[in-house]
């Protein structure tokens, strides 16, 4: 059985939802910053159970406030991959009121969240400063070294699919 949705990585600019997305669909990495101007479309097979998924990845000009990114840019989203880095605290100072954001404006959608970067810190040490601040991370990647990236993925494409 066949079947595609739409995934949308969401977050500031500079946090690297371009990586992340090309680490997943071309398994490449650049330390070349090239900002995102609109919207970057890719697509990736994946398998969830007996399932051939298609997610269809937008991956989205960064904006400091989801409220200020385009409605059609999100229309038809059926999972949410929500990017911080975890090096710059301005990207997940209003992560808690962005995700509530996500879930009231599109309730069936499913979210998933990262620290990408991850190589760049101590991740026990970001853990702790994130409970503090009540902040849940689902998964601490790097787009640079490949950690976790197909995972996070993998997580968003179950979610979608089971609906959990």
């Amino acid at each position: 059985m066949n079947s595609s949705k739409k995934v949308v990585l969401v977050g500031h600019f500079g946090v690297g939802k371009s990586s992340l997305m090309r680490r997943f669909v071309q398994n490449t990495f650049s330390d070349n910053y090239i900002v995102t101007i609109g919207v970057h479309i890719l697509k990736k097979e994946i398998k969830i159970e007996e399932l051939n998924l298609t997610l269809v990845i937008w991956d989205i000009e960064g904006k400091d406030d989801i409220q200020k990114v385009r409605s059609s840019y999100l229309l038809g989203t059926s999972g949410f991959i929500y990017v911080i880095d975890p090096t710059r605290s301005q990207t997940y100072e209003r992560f808690n009121e962005e995700i509530d954001f996500i879930k009231t404006t599109y309730p069936t959608s499913k979210i998933v969240s990262v620290a990408n970067k991850s190589d760049l810190i101590d991740i026990e040490e970001f853990k702790n400063l994130l409970e503090q601040e009540n902040i849940s991370i689902d998964y601490f990647a790097s787009a640079k070294e490949g950690i976790e990236v197909e995972n996070l993925f993998q997580k968003i494409g179950l979610k979608m699919v089971k609906n959990v």
